[in-house]
């Protein structure tokens, strides 16, 4: 009985969110016909975080999910309780974008990309953006700095001891043990893990340059850097310091981690910074629900 208690019943209760994860990217994957953004998003979130959402519901108007009896709402893709709900305005939208299953090819921006991306840095820097924490903070049960550190529990990854939210402590571990697992037969994977400096996990802190909370501040995310960058610029910021026009930085100039770390950290439903437009290619971010919206193989949690 006891061996059933502590390993048979929570491998089946791992098994049912798999499933519903499942059902759920098959959806998304072979379309949304007459389906509401809004409901694709909320939907994807009650399905990544089937262990502390309930179900997607539509109601007064609107797509919200549950977390322990309070209702967050889509608002035009704010996420914010019923009473903040006409206050949508005053926050900028969350990122819930479409992430890419491999890296694009390395192109120079056109002139209108450029511009594009010249005027949003300094968007950026004029209003920094302003994202609602009142959904994050309720997920990860995180509403301010002291109670955040109550959530985070230390553990050892590849060598080096971090700070991460309780609920990624199985997740990261699976990573490890894939990287690992796969640097016994990559000579270059081996010395990528031997070269590693510092793994930076809970920091309680906003985003660089914005008023939106980072997800270090929850724990759930990781920054991994070297010992030695060799030259190469791995944050879209520091990159701006020396060279205003950061996005023209190819990647043969970019700080890159070996495709076998990428992959396992997605593996098990973290995106990869060196994928955004604004990269950050030191960082891992636990976000699942960004694999179910992009119709992507979901995180194998086994």
């Amino acid at each position: 009985m006891r061996y059933i208690t502590q390993h048979i019943l929570p491998r089946l209760g791992k098994l049912l969110v798999l499933s519903v994860l499942l059902l759920t990217a098959e959806s998304f994957i072979y379309g949304q016909s007459g389906v509401s953004r809004a409901e694709q998003v909320m939907k994807a979130l009650a399905a990544a975080y089937s262990r502390q959402v309930g179900p997607a519901e539509f109601r007064d108007g609107d797509w919200a999910i549950p977390i322990r009896g309070v209702y967050y709402y889509y608002a035009e893709g704010r996420l914010l309780p019923e009473e903040l709900r006409s206050r949508y305005a005053e926050y900028d939208s969350q990122g819930f974008y479409n992430y890419p299953a491999e890296l694009p090819p390395w192109r120079a921006p056109t002139k209108e990309e450029s511009d594009r991306l010249r005027a949003a840095t300094a968007q950026r820097r004029s209003k920094p953006p302003k994202r609602s924490n009142h959904f994050t903070d309720a997920l990860f049960r995180a509403p301010n700095r002291d109670e955040s550190w109550d959530r985070v529990k230390q553990i050892r990854f590849l060598g080096r001891t971090v700070m991460v939210h309780y609920s990624i402590l199985e997740e990261l571990s699976l990573v490890e043990e894939r990287i690992l697992r796969e640097s016994k037969t990559n000579a270059a994977l081996k010395r990528w893990i031997d070269g590693i400096n510092t793994v930076e996990g809970w920091s309680w802190r906003n985003v660089a340059e914005t008023q939106s909370r980072s997800y270090h501040a929850y724990g759930v995310a990781v920054d991994i850097l070297p010992k030695s960058l060799g030259g190469l610029e791995t944050y879209w910021l520091w990159a701006a310091n020396r060279n205003p026009e950061w996005w023209t930085v190819p990647y043969s100039r970019r700080f890159h981690p070996p495709d076998a770390v990428i992959k396992a950290f997605e593996a098990y439903g973290f995106i990869w910074g060196g994928k955004w437009g604004f990269y950050d290619t030191m960082h891992f971010e636990y976000r699942p629900e960004i694999f179910i919206l992009s119709g992507l193989p979901l995180p194998d949690f086994f």
